[in-house]
Parts: structure tokens; sequence; C-alpha cells
């Protein structure tokens, strides 16, 4: 729940993106908020941070990978595969974290997330963007 409700904020926007954030990176870290290696100060949202750029590989979730690797692996070399599947996990945890930022203030705005997620999935795809002239 986005801290701004725990002090009786209102209901916003701002604590959808909140969630999104915590949302994406439950999913590809496979860890809940609530699971017990977030103790103390240790939340998902500052272990994916802490884990930002050099040690993603070791945090996503194993089963995303798995299942990813062998679909890579039929298709391009695999030093390419692995790599591209890096970069496109960075930036999308670098989302999630900017997204769950404890301020407010902080958190990516729910239009430029959209834009770095779909920048993010057309990366992946190898799918050019053109843009059209009407």
């Amino acid at each position: 729940m986005a801290s701004e409700y725990g002090m009786g904020g209102e209901v916003s926007t701002f604590g959808d993106i909140y969630s999104y954030g915590i949302l994406l990176l439950e999913m590809f870290i496979g860890k809940k908020p609530t699971d017990e290696i977030f103790t103390g100060s240790l939340s998902l949202h500052q272990f994916a941070k802490l884990a930002l750029p050099e040690r993603v590989m070791e945090i996503v979730d194993q089963k995303l990978l798995s299942v990813e690797a062998e679909a890579l692996n039929k298709s391009q070399t695999s030093r390419n595969a692995e790599s591209k599947l890096e970069m496109c996990l960075i930036s999308t945890f670098k989302v999630g974290v900017a997204c769950s930022m404890i301020s407010i203030k902080d958190r990516l705005a729910i239009e430029d997330a959209m834009v770095e997620m779909l920048r993010i999935r057309n990366s992946y795809l190898g799918v050019a963007i053109h843009e059209r002239n009407n």
C-alpha cells in the first residue's frame, strides 16, 4: 500500500502508480512485499533498487528466466539473447522502482511508465516504431 494511504492521504493515481510499480517488481522477482526476507528497512522496492543494475539477473524469478531463455535460444545466438534479456530486465526493474518510490513527487508519472514499458517491449521483440504523418 502506498505510504500516503497510511498517513490518511486520499486515493489518487499516485497510489495507483505505486501499486503498479510494486506489482511489476512482484511479478519479475517472484516475491511478495510480505515475504519473510523483507524485514526491518528492507522492502521489495529497496531489494530491487539495491540490485540495479549489476545484480538484476540474481534476483529475477528464475522460473521466468528458464522459460524465456528456452524461447530466445531458438531464435538468436545465446550471447545476444542473454544480453538483450538482461537489458530489458534492468529497464523493467528501473520502471518498477521509479513507480514505487515512497515520495509521491519522486514517482514516475503513469504516462511515462506506459511509454517506457512499451519501449522495453518493442526493444525486446525487435519491433521498430515508426511515427505516422497524418
